[in-house]
């Protein structure tokens, strides 16, 4: 493997054969190492055959070892429950199946596809979490400027991914994690201004306490509008 990850998830691969043998089917990579963060920990997940207490121990053994090179603790699972999993987590496989690497095995996603009924549902969810987690933490700040602001940044992220899961929703196409998260403000009619800042913070541009404040209402009429974006499409299932 050429990529920066490479070597990483070729001992991730060596240790899982080990571990699964000719249980383990397929391993991708995938998550912000893919997008470009290179400090973030290598995320992978590894389908296998059967999963038992026995290989959770033996994985347990190795953690500590996977850690130091830079991974993230594998999701493993067995290859007919992540099947049955899909209308549960559509955002979270969603999220894999757009961008991902494949490591060890046959491509698992080749004859794999999310329910849109299922999609819209979960970032129903998302959506609607997220507009609830920024007006309580408003209140909790109690205007305090560093209090709003440390709740603008932190919540960035979770925003960022909102907006990738919307586009997937309205069909976009399959892109990197930039062009995916402004495809999801460009479909839900999103200021360009207000979407460019808030994902500065999640990129930890340097953007100064008072601004970061300052954004919040902002930020807040963009994910009330997102809200109202998700429930037209609602309307329109059931019509």
């Amino acid at each position: 493997m050429s990529s920066p990850w490479g070597s990483a998830a070729a001992v991730l691969v060596s240790d899982l054969q080990r571990i699964f043998g000719a249980r383990l089917h397929a391993v991708v990579a995938y998550g912000p190492q893919l997008d470009g963060d290179g400090d973030a920990p290598l995320a992978c997940l590894a389908l296998v055959e059967s999963l038992a207490i026995g290989d959770l121990e033996e994985c347990a053994r190795l953690a500590s070892q996977w850690g130091r090179r830079g991974l993230a603790t594998p999701l493993i699972l067995p290859k007919g429950e992540f099947r049955r999993s899909l209308d549960a987590f559509p955002l979270e496989y969603g999220e894999i199946i757009r961008a991902h690497e494949r490591v060890f095995g046959d491509d698992p996603f080749a004859a794999v596809s999310i329910s849109r009924d299922d999609l819209r549902r979960a970032c129903e969810t998302q959506v609607k979490g997220h507009l609830l987690h920024l007006r309580e933490g408003f209140i909790e700040a109690a205007g305090r400027p560093q209090t709003i602001a440390e709740l603008v940044s932190a919540s960035a992220p979770a925003f960022a991914a909102l907006l990738r899961n919307i586009a997937r929703l309205n069909g976009a196409p399959a892109a990197n994690h930039a062009e995916a998260t402004e495809a999801g403000a460009r479909a839900a009619g999103l200021p360009e201004g207000v979407i460019r800042d808030v994902l500065a913070l999640e990129r930890h541009a340097a953007i100064p306490t008072t601004d970061a404040a300052r954004l919040f209402p902002d930020y807040l009429a963009a994910v009330e509008q997102l809200a109202r974006t998700v429930d037209a499409w609602r309307t329109e299932t059931r019509a």
